[in-house]
This record gives C-alpha cells, sequence and structure tokens, in this order.
C-alpha cells in the first residue's frame, strides 16, 4: 500500500559528451517489471522537456545494453510507424528531435532492426510499412509508459549556442515534406 521506491536514476545536468544520464537502478525486487524501461523513458522525456538529445554513459554495461537497445528500437519503430505521417524523406536528425535519443544511438538501433542501408555513399532508412508492423509487434513500446503531461520540471539552462547537444543548434532537415 502507499508509495515505495522502485528504482534510482541519476540526472546529468550538463555533459560534454551528451549523457542523460549518469546512473540507473532497479531495485531487485522490482526487477523485470518494466521500471527500468520506465526510468529509461523517463530520462528521454527529461532530455526532451531540454530541448536536447541524450544518451547513457559510455561503455554500457551488458545489462545496460539488456535495457537500452529494446528501448531503442521499440521507439524508433513505434516513431517511423506511428509520427512520420507518411513522410517519404526523413533524416536521423528529424529522429533525434521527436525522440531525444542520439544520432549515433539511432543508427544502432536502425542496424539492429536490420532497416538502414548503405548505398552508394548515403545511408537510408528502408521499410515499407508491412515491415514496420511486423517490427513493432517483435519490439514493442511496453508498460509502464511515462505520461509526457504529467512531468512538472524546469530543466538546467546553459548557453544553447555553445552546448552541441540543443536541439536549437541542430540543422533542420534537407526536405521539407
Amino acid at each position: 500500500r502507499g508509495c515505495h521506491p522502485v528504482g534510482y536514476y541519476s540526472k546529468e545536468k550538463y555533459s560534454d559528451v551528451g549523457y542523460n544520464l549518469a546512473c540507473i537502478l532497479t531495485f531487485p525486487s522490482h526487477q523485470r517489471k518494466g521500471y527500468g524501461r520506465f526510468l529509461i523513458a523517463f530520462s528521454y522525456e527529461l532530455s526532451k522537456k531540454e530541448e536536447k538529445v541524450g544518451s547513457p554513459e559510455k561503455p554500457m554495461s551488458d545489462l545496460g545494453q539488456q535495457a537500452y537497445i529494446p528501448y531503442w528500437t521499440s521507439t524508433i519503430v513505434d516513431f517511423l510507424l506511428n509520427e512520420s505521417n507518411e513522410s517519404k524523406s526523413m533524416s536521423i536528425m528529424d529522429i533525434a528531435k521527436k525522440t531525444s535519443i542520439m544520432a549515433e544511438d539511432i543508427i544502432y538501433a536502425l542496424n539492429t532492426l536490420g532497416i538502414l542501408k548503405f548505398v552508394n555513399g548515403v545511408y537510408f532508412i528502408s521499410a515499407e510499412r508491412k515491415l514496420l508492423v511486423d517490427l513493432a509487434k517483435k519490439h514493442p513500446v511496453k508498460e509502464p509508459r511515462v505520461d509526457p503531461s504529467k512531468l512538472h520540471w524546469t530543466p538546467y539552462l546553459t548557453d544553447v549556442k555553445r552546448d552541441k547537444f540543443s536541439l536549437s543548434s541542430k540543422k533542420p532537415s534537407l526536405q521539407q515534406d
């Protein structure tokens, strides 16, 4: 009954390398219930509030990889399936701006999914809707989910011009549909 802690998350206020999470822990009695994934999603929602892209500290532990890779793949598949608005052209940066996942992590996840192709020196995402639906079944977004409307938090302000991880400093996609 009542409220009780199930885990811990340590936020990086400012990171020279773009880390949005310093430490994550789910207490043993609450593991395998989705709370680790919830804390990861929470860290990315905070990054969205900051208008930054983020990534966990590297190198990741084996358990970190077991938690993050499924989060990245399910989040990116969900985004491509439901939020890409039938756009014919989308860049890695477009995905990063909407999910706050760092570009290198998006590339890793797309490679893991087998939908990132390299032709004539150019990377592109090759995924028809049917394939995305199949991938969404294989990599579902799981509960519990973070409700961004319930998140009331004021980010630590930095100089946007000097912050290389700020989304405001990123160039827009070449094509606007």
